[in-house]
C-alpha cells in the first residue's frame, strides 16, 4: 500500500483544461505547466509526484488529445479517481500508464487529505479510515500501468524497441 495527497476536483474536467489548446505547440513540459489551470492556478507548480485527483463525474471529457493524460502522467499525478471517465481519456490515459480508478463514491475524498491505495484489493483507505472499493481493472491495464505505458510495455516485451 501506499499513501497519496489528494487534489480535489468537480465534475466534467475536459481535456481542454487538462492541456489547453493554445498551448499545443508547446513541449509535454510546457502543456503540463498549465495542466488544470483554468480551475486550479496553482496545480501544475504545486502537485507532487504520486499525488492523485479526486473528481466528480465525466472526468476527461472533450477532444482525444492524448497530451490530457500525458500531462498528468508528467507532473506525477499517481491516478485519478472518479466515479466515471470519458471512453477515450480512458484508453488515452492507460496506453500512457495513467491510472485510473472509478468508484461512485470519489466524491467522499477531501482536498489534501492523504489516501492509502492498495492495488491488490483495488481499494481506497480516507485519512478517517473509511474503505472505498473500486470498480476492477483487467490485470494487462494494471501491468500497463506499473510498465509505465503501452510503448514501455511493448518494448519491454519484445526487447527489440529502442
Amino acid at each position: 500500500m501506499s499513501t497519496h495527497r489528494v487534489w480535489k476536483l468537480g465534475a466534467d474536467i475536459d481535456t481542454d483544461v487538462l492541456a489547453p489548446g493554445t498551448y499545443m505547440k508547446l513541449s509535454i513540459d510546457g502543456i503540463a505547466s498549465h495542466c488544470l489551470e483554468a480551475v486550479r492556478p496553482e496545480f501544475a507548480a504545486a502537485v507532487r509526484p504520486g499525488d492523485v485527483i479526486a473528481a466528480g463525474p465525466n472526468f476527461g471529457i472533450g477532444s482525444s488529445r492524448e497530451q490530457a493524460a500525458a500531462a498528468l502522467v508528467h507532473l506525477g499525478v499517481r491516478a485519478v479517481i472518479a466515479p466515471n471517465f470519458s471512453g477515450l481519456f480512458f484508453r488515452n490515459a492507460f496506453n500512457l500508464g495513467l491510472l485510473l480508478l472509478t468508484t461512485p463514491e470519489a466524491e467522499k475524498l477531501l482536498e489534501a487529505e492523504t489516501v492509502e491505495l492498495d492495488l491488490q484489493s483495488l481499494t481506497l483507505t480516507l485519512a478517517a479510515g473509511e474503505r472505498l472499493p473500486c470498480e476492477p481493472i483487467p490485470q494487462f491495464l494494471l501491468d500497463m500501468v506499473a510498465a509505465g505505458g503501452l510503448m514501455n510495455q511493448l518494448r519491454k516485451q519484445s526487447g527489440r524497441f529502442p
